[in-house]
């Protein structure tokens, strides 16, 4: 993958290390984690997270310290820039994406439009 690829989408040590500690728990080093968008939530569309054994031909491919953030073409056009970081706070524990493309985004951050 060429570099300007992987500094388009930041995927940060605080989610590469949760990603770790879950794959750990989880028992499987094929795990990656998957990022992608979809339609819905109060603002338009809403960011997702899943697990994935498989990366497709045309997803992007981000390595932080042995652990892989998958998107796929689709949704990476609307990640683009993005940061994925992993937060621990008073609301609770989530995987969060700083997007600089989002317009307006709802309340809990779940959400978005452009």
């Amino acid at each position: 993958m060429s570099e300007n690829v992987q500094d388009a989408l930041v995927f940060t040590d605080s989610a590469a290390a949760k990603v770790r500690s879950l794959i750990e728990e989880e028992q499987n080093d094929n795990l990656k984690l998957r990022v992608y968008i979809t339609g819905g939530g109060c603002a338009g569309f809403s960011y997702g997270f899943t697990f994935d054994e498989a990366k497709a031909d045309d997803d992007t491919e981000v390595v932080r310290d042995g652990v892989t953030l998958l998107v796929d073409p689709m949704s990476f056009q609307y990640l683009a820039g993005s940061i994925v970081d992993y937060k621990e706070g008073l609301q609770g524990s989530q995987f969060v994406v700083n997007n600089p493309n989002a317009t307006t985004t709802c309340g809990c951050g779940s959400s978005f439009s452009i």
